[in-house]
C-alpha cells in the first residue's frame, strides 16, 4: 500500500479531486484514480470523499494506492531508447518526437513505457498496471528530457515533486515570428476549450498558469524562445505562445503545420533534486535536426 499525502496550494482553489490526483500522479490514469477514490482510498481532511469534489485551500489530501499483485499487462519492446543518464534509482532520456510516453485508449504498444519494460524489466507501476516508472509525460510531437524512476521510493518521491513544482523544466520552441520583447512572462489562465473539448484554452476561469519566456534569436520567419513554465497546466506552453502572437512553428492545434512535420517544441533541460543522492542534478537534450542549424548552435553556445 503506498499512501501519498499532499495540502492543496492556493491557486489549485476549486479544482477537481481525480484532476488534481491525476496531475500529481502522472503515472495514474484517470479512470484508475476515479476508481480507487470511489473504492474509499481518498480522504480531504480526513473525511472520505468523491471523484468530483472541488477543493479548497489547505485542505489535506491523502491518497492510498493498494499494492498490485499482477505484474504489467503490457508487452515488453525493444525500442531504441536515448539515454542521457542512468543510475539504479532513475534515467532520464531524451525521446524523440513521434513517441508517445505511455499507452492510452486504442494504443498499448509502441510506447516509451513498453521501452522501459524491455531496458529495465522490472520497474514500479504506482498502483497502476499501465504506465511503468512514468512521473511525467511529454506530449507525442514533444521531444526531449523525459525522467522515469526505477524504484517505487523515487517514483514517490518525483511524483511529488513535479506536484508541489519542484522540478525546473525548460524548454525550447520555434515560434512564428519576433515576439516585441525579449523577454517576459505571460500570466493568463488556462482551461479546457468552451467548443473543441481536446484542446486547451485562454480562460477567465481557467487555472491560474504562468510562462517565463525569452528570446535566443531570430532568423527569417522564425524565432526560438526559451520558456520555463511555473505551472504544468495541459499544452501550456503552446497555449501560451499562441496568446503571446507568435504560436509554436508546425502546431496544427494552435498554429498551423506549414512544412514542419511536427510542432518543434522541446524540453530541452530538467533539473531537480536527485531522491537517491539528495544532490540537485541538471540534464540537458540538444534539440533534434528538425530545428533549424543557427536555433542548434544557439542552444549549444
Amino acid at each position: 500500500m503506498q499512501t501519498h499525502r499532499f495540502e492543496t496550494a492556493p491557486e489549485r482553489a476549486g479544482e477537481r479531486l481525480d484532476r488534481f490526483l491525476a496531475s500529481a500522479l502522472p503515472g495514474l490514469s484517470r479512470a484508475r484514480i476515479q476508481a480507487l477514490v470511489k473504492g474509499g482510498q481518498a480522504t480531504v481532511d480526513g473525511r472520505p470523499a468523491k471523484p468530483s469534489q472541488a477543493l479548497r485551500a489547505g485542505e489535506v489530501v491523502e491518497f492510498h494506492i493498494p499494492a498490485e499483485s499482477e505484474p504489467s499487462p503490457l508487452a515488453a519492446q525493444d525500442i531504441p531508447l536515448k539515454i542521457l543518464h542512468e543510475d539504479k534509482f532513475l534515467m532520464v532520456l531524451n525521446k524523440p518526437a513521434g513517441l508517445v510516453t505511455h499507452p492510452g485508449a486504442g494504443n498499448r504498444e509502441g510506447t516509451v513505457a513498453n521501452a522501459v519494460l524491455h531496458h529495465c524489466g522490472d520497474v514500479p507501476v504506482a498502483g497502476g498496471t499501465d504506465r511503468p516508472g512514468i512521473v511525467h509525460r511529454l506530449d507525442k510531437e514533444t521531444s526531449g528530457c523525459l525522467v522515469v524512476a526505477k524504484t517505487e521510493p523515487v517514483q514517490r518521491a518525483l511524483s511529488a515533486m513535479f506536484a508541489d513544482r519542484a522540478v525546473e523544466k525548460t524548454y525550447l520552441a520555434m515560434v512564428e515570428g519576433k515576439p516585441r520583447h525579449p523577454h517576459g512572462t505571460i500570466d493568463a489562465k488556462i482551461g479546457r476549450h468552451p467548443v473543441h473539448r481536446q484542446k486547451m484554452a485562454i480562460a477567465e476561469r481557467g487555472r491560474d498558469a504562468f510562462t517565463a519566456y525569452r528570446v535566443l534569436g531570430s532568423e527569417g520567419p522564425l524565432a526560438l524562445i526559451e520558456c520555463k513554465p511555473r505551472t504544468g497546466r495541459t499544452h501550456q506552453i503552446r497555449v501560451h505562445l499562441k496568446h503571446l502572437g507568435h504560436p509554436v512553428a508546425g502546431d496544427p492545434v494552435y498554429g498551423r503545420r506549414g512544412k514542419f512535420e511536427r510542432h518543434l517544441l522541446h524540453a530541452w533541460k530538467l533539473a531537480f533534486v536527485h531522491p537517491g543522492t539528495g544532490k540537485r542534478v541538471e540534464f540537458t537534450a540538444p534539440p533534434p535536426g528538425d530545428f533549424p542549424e543557427w536555433a542548434r548552435k544557439l542552444s549549444a553556445g
